[in-house]
């Protein structure tokens, strides 16, 4: 890889014509190649960034609908992960199940390329991803446990962050990548500690989306209007980053454009409790959100994003909501 240099051109910002017309700016040098095979949301996005941030990006799904999207993108399409992998030193994947990582793994290993560094950005068991890193390290190829810390929105926008272990040297190389399409990664070190955070990280979005639910439906029963406590809550100490980011799809009583669905969210509370069990420690926050979360399954909102937990509240409560809220009024700034 070359880091993040640019092309530097022999003419000076002063050279022109004696026309007056501009001296052409000069081109961005590749910054090398990069692979992804996972093209859905998240893939999707870290290979439009990469692509933007200078990057020469080729990529695979099986889905032909997001191979078209990403290739509209200006990202080079290839039949399979091993031609992915002959052209990249470096590969992405993100996967929809450890069924998958284990396919796309065992194909890679057994093409008998020159050695790559596989970076696997998915939230899979602990023992899934040491299952491939073995398969991987016996092929001669570095593996890194990158899960990645955001929704698909975040992602669309660089503000993911990557919880990064395995080879130190390996990822002290690729943080400048990193950089480009996200917002903050880290060096967790031992290969899993960055899934054993996932996981520990995945608890507080849980609770934190219960709490925020919970916070919104209490107001709205005791009189407040939703977009006030929306205003209101963020702007003071009980503020969160999941209470910004779903609270106004609890206001508007609309879950349907999609930041996390509730059965892609179940996956991820059974491996937190999976953790759980194996770290034997007692967790009566997240305990209790779990009977939330599998009412709003069962009521079938499992394709709707999780901050539709909020209507399972609500139906608890036996709110029915105002039809027409008032926004808050600003006034002067007081102590909190």
């Amino acid at each position: 890889m070359q880091g993040r240099a640019m092309a530097k051109t022999a003419k000076s910002k002063k050279a022109s014509t004696k026309s007056g017309s501009k001296a052409i700016a000069p081109a961005r040098q590749s910054k090398g190649t990069v692979g992804i095979v996972g093209l859905g949301i998240m893939g999707g996005a870290f290979a439009r960034l990469l692509k933007k941030a200078g990057w020469r990006v080729v990529g695979y799904d099986l889905s032909a609908a997001r191979r078209l999207a990403a290739k509209d993108r200006g990202i080079k399409i290839l039949r399979n992960a091993t031609e992915v992998a002959k052209q990249a030193p470096v590969v992405l994947t993100s996967l929809p199940s450890p069924k998958a990582l284990e396919s796309v793994v065992n194909e890679i290993a057994s093409a008998k390329l020159p050695p790559i560094t596989l970076i696997e950005l998915s939230t899979f068991a602990l023992a899934d991803k040491h299952k491939a890193e073995r398969r991987m390290r016996k092929a001669k190829h570095t593996m890194l446990d990158v899960p990645v810390s955001g929704t698909g929105a975040q992602a669309a926008r660089g503000d993911a962050v990557f919880y990064a272990c395995g080879d130190k040297a390996t990822i002290k190389k690729l943080m400048p990548m990193f950089g480009d399409f996200g917002r903050a990664a880290f060096d967790v070190g031992a290969f899993g500690n960055g899934s054993k955070m996932k996981y520990v990280a995945n608890l507080m979005v849980a609770i934190h989306n219960i709490a925020s639910a919970e916070a919104m439906v209490l107001g709205m029963k005791a009189g407040l209007p939703p977009q006030a406590i929306l205003e209101l809550v963020s702007a003071g100490a009980g503020q969160s980053r999941i209470f910004d980011l779903r609270g106004p799809m609890m206001v508007k009583n609309d879950y349907d454009t999609v930041t996390a669905t509730l059965d892609v969210f179940d996956k991820d509370l059974r491996l937190i409790g999976d953790f759980i069990r194996t770290a034997r420690a007692p967790t009566p926050l997240f305990d209790a959100t779990r009977p939330i979360y599998d009412k709003a399954l069962k009521a079938g909102l499992g394709a709707k994003d999780v901050a539709a937990v909020c209507t399972v509240l609500e139906k608890m409560a036996r709110l029915k909501r105002d039809k027409t809220p008032k926004p808050p009024k600003a006034g002067p700034a007081g102590q909190a």
